[in-house]
């Protein structure tokens, strides 16, 4: 049972920054100024916290989010996925004309009962 995917448009967008910038992370953000928007980054250029929260990994790289945010993320499955245009400037795909979007729907019961047994099991 996994929180994160991405579309095939997202993958080989993720794969092809990695191959120029080499090591990324994503982050996806709750605050302000397309805050909503998973921001793509170099590794190191952004501190992971411990209590930041993994989502989930695209290619390499890893996908974290805030505790406060997961709060809100906990029962959705979110699915990475890109659109064209300018997001946010800080993003790496921002230059390429491409912005990367988080889709999203709730979790099935049963997906919750997967979930919360992943967990204990870990």
């Amino acid at each position: 049972m996994e929180r994160l995917c991405a579309t095939p448009a997202a993958l080989a967008l993720v794969q092809r920054l990695e191959d120029e910038h080499g090591a990324l992370l994503l982050y996806q953000s709750g605050g302000c100024c397309e805050g909503s928007t998973p921001l793509c980054l170099r590794q190191g250029e952004l501190q992971i916290t411990p209590q930041d929260v993994l989502l989930g990994q695209i290619s390499n790289t890893r996908f974290y989010t805030s505790p406060s945010q997961f709060t809100y993320l906990q029962y959705s499955h979110l699915t990475l996925d890109v659109v064209p245009g300018r997001g946010d400037s800080f993003s790496l795909e921002a230059g390429l004309g491409y912005c990367f979007i988080i889709l999203s729907r709730l979790f099935s019961d049963t997906e919750l009962l997967a979930l919360e047994a992943q967990k204990a099991a870990a």
